[in-house]
């Protein structure tokens, strides 16, 4: 059986549940949830193991707060023996727009401490990334504050279609690969108004 890992950023703690830099452990939670996982405290992170179409996916949300997520992400990856291509970070990106999804088999960390940590572990860029837009309509200086903040209410709708839509990008990943996956929804405008 092939095995994945599918690692969600994130924030552990009541005051961060459902902001904005928390997205990746609400994708990776839906996902496992979907797929029969269970969330255990384990090391270094919460764990689910679930399993869909013949493959085992290893869901991993570090419990070691963002800046230092690639420590969870290293231990994980090597403990299941999971090479890096079959690994998947889900991640918030200010420089994407809320109805963007965007998945990429490299790339820099944009500034995301998260993603820099991971990066700086590993000493590569290239992994994949799923990339939520959670875009940047904030006044100068407020950026920690908005994406440290929770949706606003005419958010919330998109949010939870593109949180359904992560978890197909995560499923294609898996069963058709990077590069096809990203042709499937890469253009795609999120709207859950428009889901004809």
């Amino acid at each position: 059986m092939s095995k994945y890992l599918i690692v969600g950023l994130g924030n552990i703690g009541d005051e961060y549940a459902n902001t904005r830099h928390n997205i990746g452990f609400d994708v990776v939670h839906a996902f496992a949830v979907k797929h029969g996982g269970v969330f255990k405290s384990d090391r270094l992170a919460y764990v689910a193991e679930a399993k869909w179409k013949g493959k085992i996916f290893i869901c991993v949300c570090p419990t070691t707060y963002m800046n230092l997520s690639g420590r969870a992400f290293k231990y994980w990856q090597d403990k299941e023996k999971v090479p890096l291509e079959r690994t998947l970070t889900v991640v918030d990106d200010l420089a994407l727009p809320i109805n963007k999804l965007r998945l990429r088999g490299s790339g820099s960390d944009a500034g995301h401490n998260g993603l820099k940590d991971i990066q700086n572990i590993l000493g590569t860029d290239v992994y994949p990334k799923l990339r939520f837009g959670i875009g940047n309509v904030f006044p100068k200086g407020m950026q920690a504050d908005f994406v440290l903040g929770k949706w606003n209410n005419n958010e919330l709708e998109t949010v939870k279609y593109k949180i359904e839509k992560s978890v197909e990008i995560i499923e294609s990943f898996a069963f058709i690969g990077l590069e096809k996956t990203m042709s499937l929804y890469n253009n795609l405008t999120f709207d859950p108004k428009k889901t004809s």
